[in-house]
């Protein structure tokens, strides 16, 4: 018998709903939730794959101590004994937790209450630090509070739509979709993205603004400046809800339109054009994410944003307003529960004397942090000194997401006690662990998340704990009552956020924005069948949409908004010797550092590889031939990844995507190469606009492989591999030639002892393609030659699933591409529908010139609409071609 459950996807921060159906065998479908406010049915590439990524392959089932099977009192017992151990000789500070934004309301909310009120210390820190904490600091400075003003309907009824520093094509596809229809209903909804690099964004906008890195200050500013001299300031508003306006202005106007020009690379036609636009259209939504906040000066970049909205009082009303797109699942429920360092939990101030007090009254703890604890950056500088000595990770993996990582690698593995709570057993930071303990991951946990609108939405459970697994709440529970802890009885996450909610509402007389006081006392069948709705939600109150500000009533002491005074100044992080900009971010398909999207072989099918973006004249300089591999380098590391050459990036620039580590690549991890420099207003970390150098890598001989099992090691300089329909892909790049090609596959691949070998060998050009075979089964196709390896490769890697019944499809397989009367696919485009470049031309060619008449005839880009642009560039490219 088939079951249901309705849950929310854990990626991004639009939070969408899905629904997962269990069949009595086992097997699970997902689709889009169609009563979900967030998504409506919509999945992206990514949400549609879940089903595809709940394996057990590399799950950590059991707990681990020194790389040993444990039982979990013994773990628990060594965990907790360690922890008390240390404070007691070191102090509370002498501790810390790690955390996540993968982590679900319940567990941040154990955590931080473990971390503040009994443990006594604020290092609790999050890898939200990383994407969205410095939103947070410039909400604070701005309303008094971490707000997020307005809701996802604003972006249907906006007029204008302004991305700055946002890929939302690629990396909130849902609401790029929920935006795409609304502009198909009204064709003069205008959108214009803001951001160093043409994304497909920028390719769906009216108008693209190629600014510099980090020139959004001095934008934003000359917008300022502009909108005050402009009948379209609202004076009165300004009056009545805020303060600081003339300070603001005047640090505005300090740049004249020339200076603006000359900090953000734009033309003052350019800037005209953008400032006429906002200041002309009443309902504007500027929409933010990882451009603005992951950079030194992210603060003041939101609070310069912020002050455009406050002085057209464009805020809080249908349409308009400032909207922090977050990046993670429930970086929101982090920030509502106090996972930040510098937060305590239901959005109350740790600065605040009488908001400790009042948390530590409502949790009858001993004590209570009494300051700020050491943020992301801070606290593994402090692991890395010693200052730290006992440190639990949980559900991220640092040593590849946190800058300087190779410094941070060093650091986990001199830390004395390091306990790392995950689902998978190999990542770069459980290789590092002391005591390993199994997570539950999607499907198994049990919970609540926030999204970037404010919606809480239940994320349930339809599949049983494997193993010895439990959740992340249960183990923090445990460990708290064996340091001898009261407050930690939980049965169930319902009790959890009950107490959550019913803190919420503690002692809020309205002066608090977080406050879920409706949801205080409900029952574990009322939490089991509670539907999404956004905050605030007081008692007595009906459930409804929100948004905050229209009439002032900030929360800050007097109720006014802040103008904040910003004067940051692009920084050049550029120099003879490391002449290039490194810019890095996601991609359509990968999420953060692949543990849950590497196991789905679509995910991996239109982009295998870590690669670097880079102008083609750049490359011609450089002399860096097309899918050459490159070297890009600077103090604190290096990396090797597969050139990319395009127009989208300008020059003197590169693109790195943040996804590739040590399980899928033999030298990617790009924030190896960035500098520890964080935003001196939120600890933010500047994961971008990096100094580097770029220079052809020295490998003169090259591979590709598909194998039906992943090898246990990669002998070569080089290799990256990716899951593949029925075994994997892999990349090679060699210091020199191959003598003995069938003994190194033999070796590298574990095929001593079976496979039929058929080889092909040109000397000349020295070109070698092997092909290992069980009865009709490809074991492996290995191909090498002197330059980047010229073969059909998704057309290979579909022949580990067909059976090769004749001596010609074997010889097809030596080749590299498929026979006369075989089709190939070509490079896949559309990740959803496995629908290929090849097959796109085909459609083109029978007639399909439409996007629309291509997804009638083969689906590519009727599901999460993310490959769109792409496919709109190849029928652009057949028909051009065509009338040529």
């Amino acid at each position: 018998m088939e079951r249901e459950a309705k849950t929310t996807c854990p990626y991004c921060g639009v939070g969408c709903g899905v629904i997962a159906t269990v069949t009595e065998d086992g097997a699970v479908s997902v689709r889009g939730d169609t009563d979900h406010p967030a998504n409506f049915g919509r999945l992206c590439s990514k949400g549609s794959a879940l089903a595809e990524t709940l394996d057990l392959d590399g799950r950590l089932l059991h707990p681990e101590i020194g790389g040993k099977q444990a039982g979990w009192d013994e773990a628990l017992d060594l965990v907790a004994a360690r922890f008390a151990q240390t404070i007691a000789e070191h102090g509370p500070d002498s501790v810390a937790f790690y955390v996540s934004g993968q982590l679900l309301t319940e567990d941040y909310y154990v955590a931080n209450k473990l971390m503040k009120g009994f443990i006594g210390s604020a290092n609790i820190d999050t890898n939200s630090r990383l994407c969205m904490a410095s939103s947070v600091a410039g909400h604070r400075r701005a309303f008094g509070s971490d707000t997020v003003p307005g809701c996802y309907e604003d972006l249907e009824l906006a007029d204008l739509i302004v991305l700055v520093g946002s890929n939302l094509a690629w990396c909130h596809p849902v609401l790029n979709q929920r935006i795409q229809a609304a502009r198909q209903s009204r064709p003069d909804l205008k959108i214009v993205t803001i951001d160093p690099r043409r994304s497909v964004s920028a390719d769906l906008a009216d108008m693209h603004l190629m600014i510099k890195s980090d020139g959004d200050v001095a934008l934003f500013n000359g917008l300022l400046a502009h909108l005050a001299g402009s009948s379209i300031f609202d004076r009165d508003y300004v009056s009545a809800h805020t303060i600081g306006f003339q300070d603001a202005l005047e640090a505005a106007q300090i740049r004249s339109l020339s200076d603006i020009s000359a900090e953000t690379g734009l033309s003052i036609a350019e800037l005209l054009a953008f400032y006429r636009l906002f200041e002309t259209t009443e309902k504007v939504v500027t929409c933010y994410s990882q451009g603005v906040n992951q950079s030194s000066i992210g603060s003041d970049k939101v609070n310069a944003i912020i002050n455009c909205h406050l002085a057209t009082g464009r805020i809080g009303r249908p349409g308009m307003g400032p909207f922090s797109l977050t990046g993670q699942p429930n970086a929101m429920g982090g920030r509502e529960v106090g996972g930040l360092a510098n937060m305590l939990a239901a959005h109350m101030n740790i600065e605040d004397d009488a908001a400790r007090d009042r948390v530590q009254r409502f949790w009858g703890s001993p004590t209570i942090a009494a300051r700020p604890g050491l943020k992301a950056v801070e606290m593994f500088e402090a692991v890395a000194d010693g200052r730290i000595k006992a440190l639990w990770i949980m559900a991220t993996n640092p040593v590849v997401s946190m800058p300087d990582a190779d410094r941070v690698r060093e650091a986990i593995r001199n830390c004395p006690f390091v306990v790392v709570s995950d689902i998978q057993k190999n990542t770069d930071t459980a290789a590092l662990a002391h005591v390993l303990l199994p997570a539950a991951g999607w499907g198994e946990k049990d919970g609540t998340v926030t999204n970037s609108e404010r919606r809480i939405s239940r994320q349930r459970n339809f599949l049983d704990l494997p193993g010895e697994v439990r959740p992340d709440w249960w183990q923090m529970a445990e460990v708290a009552k064996r340091m001898g802890f009261d407050g930690f009885d939980y049965t169930s996450p319902a009790e959890i956020f009950v107490e959550h909610a019913e803190l919420s509402a503690f002692e809020n007389d309205g002066t608090r924005d977080f406050d879920i006081g409706a949801k205080a006392g409900i029952s574990s069948d009322a939490f089991e069948v509670m539907t999404p709705f956004q905050w605030p939600h007081r008692a007595g109150t009906l459930e409804s949409a929100t948004r905050f500000f229209a009439g002032g009533q900030f929360y800050t002491p007097d109720r006014k908004a802040r103008f904040i005074a910003v004067r940051s100044e692009r920084e050049e992080r550029t120099s003879k010797d490391m002449p290039f900009v490194l810019n890095t971010g996601r991609i359509r398909d990968q999420w953060h550092t692949m543990t849950r999207t590497g196991k789905a072989a679509r995910l991996s099918s239109h982009l295998a590889e870590p690669f670097v973006e880079i102008n083609p004249a750049d490359a011609a300089e450089l002399q860096i031939p097309k899918a050459g591999l490159v070297k890009l380098e600077n103090a604190f590391g290096s990396v090797v990844l597969r050139g990319l050459i395009t127009e989208r990036q300008p020059r003197g620039s590169v693109f790195v995507p943040m996804h590739w580590n040590d399980e899928y690549a033999a030298n990617a991890r790009v924030d190896a190469l960035l500098a520890p420099r964080t935003d001196p207003v939120s600890g933010q970390p500047a994961l971008k606009n990096i100094g580097v150098k770029v220079r052809p890598a020295e490998i003169p001989y090259y591979g590709f492989a598909v194998v039906a099992s992943r090898p246990e090691r990669l002998n070569a300089p080089y290799w990256a591999i990716a899951k593949a329909e029925a075994g994997w892909r892999v990349e090679f790049g060699f210091d020199t030639p191959l003598d003995d090609i069938e003994t190194w596959c033999r070796d590298t691949f574990g095929l001593w002892d079976r496979g039929e070998h058929l080889a092909y060998a040109d000397n000349p050009t020295q070109q070698q393609r092997h092909g290992f075979f069980d009865g009709e089964q490809l074991l492996l196709a290995f191909y090498a030659a002197p330059e980047p390896v010229g073969v059909s490769r998704d057309w290979a890697v579909k022949q580990l699933s067909v059976p090769l019944e004749t001596m010609r499809a074997r010889v097809a397989v030596l080749a590299g591409r498929p026979g006369a009367n075989q089709m190939d696919p070509g490079a896949t485009v559309c990740s959803c529908f496995s629908v290929g470049v090849n097959q796109i031309v085909g459609a083109v060619a029978s007639g399909c010139h439409t996007v629309e008449a291509v997804g009638k005839q083969l689906n590519a880009g009727t599901n999460c609409g993310s490959c769109r642009v792409e496919i709109k560039g190849i029928i652009d490219g057949c028909l051009r071609q065509a009338a040529e």
